[in-house]
C-alpha cells in the first residue's frame, strides 16, 4: 500500500469515535444556538469540562477546531466543516440502507450507523451513494415507467437520493446533527 495514501482513500485515523461526537456537537451548537462553548458540549455529551477541554484541544492541534479570540467560542475549520458533512452524509445512507434495504429496526440502524460513520472513507461513502441511488431511483423509473419488478427487485426507502446528481451533493446537503429527519406526510 502507498504511504502518501490521502484522504480520499482511508479517513485520518486521528479521529476516534468520541472525537468524532466532539465535532458534530460543535457543529450542532453552532446551528441550534449560534455559538459553541466548552460547557455546551459537556452539558450536551453528558462530560466534565476538563475531559471536554482536552478533547477540543486535541482536535485545535489536528486542525479540525478553532476558537474565536475574543469570546473563546469554538468554531469548526474548514477541515472540521468538511469532516462533519461527510461524516453526516455517511451515517444517512447508512441508516436508511440498515433500515429500507436490510431490514433491521430503526433502533439498531441508529445505533449501528452512529458507531460505522467515521470509519467509512470518501470513496467508498461516494459509491455507496451511487449504489443506493441506482437501486432506489431505477426500481421508481421502471414502475414509473409502467414496468413491474419482482417484489425482491424492489428497494425501497424514504431517502429521496434521486434528487442528488452527485454524491458531493449529498454531502453538501447534510445540515445537522438531525440529519434521519423524514419528509412529513
Amino acid at each position: 500500500m502507498n504511504k502518501t495514501t490521502d484522504k480520499n482513500h482511508l479517513n485520518d485515523p486521528e479521529l476516534s469515535h468520541n472525537m468524532v461526537h466532539y465535532l458534530l456537537t460543535i457543529h450542532k451548537l453552532k446551528e441550534g444556538k449560534g455559538y459553541a462553548r466548552v460547557t455546551d458540549i459537556a452539558k450536551d455529551l453528558g462530560l466534565t469540562k476538563g475531559s471536554v477541554s482536552t478533547a477540543i484541544n486535541n482536535l485545535k492541534k489536528k486542525g479540525y477546531v478553532s476558537e474565536e479570540d475574543d469570546s473563546k467560542f469554538l468554531l469548526l475549520s474548514e477541515k472540521g466543516h468538511d469532516e462533519v458533512h461527510r461524516i453526516l452524509s455517511s451515517r444517512t445512507l447508512l441508516f436508511y440502507f440498515l433500515r429500507d434495504f436490510v431490514g433491521v429496526s430503526e433502533e439498531i440502524a441508529e445505533n449501528d450507523s452512529c458507531q460505522m460513520e467515521h470509519l467509512m472513507s470518501e470513496e467508498t461513502s461516494a459509491k455507496f451513494f451511487e449504489f443506493m441511488k441506482n437501486l432506489a431511483c431505477t426500481c421508481e423509473n421502471i414502475s414509473d415507467a409502467g414496468g413491474k419488478l419482482p417484489d425482491s427487485f424492489q428497494f425501497k426507502t424514504t431517502l429521496d437520493l434521486c434528487q442528488f446528481k452527485t454524491s458531493d451533493d449529498f454531502v453538501e446537503s447534510q445540515m445537522g446533527d438531525k440529519h434521519l429527519v423524514e419528509e412529513e406526510n
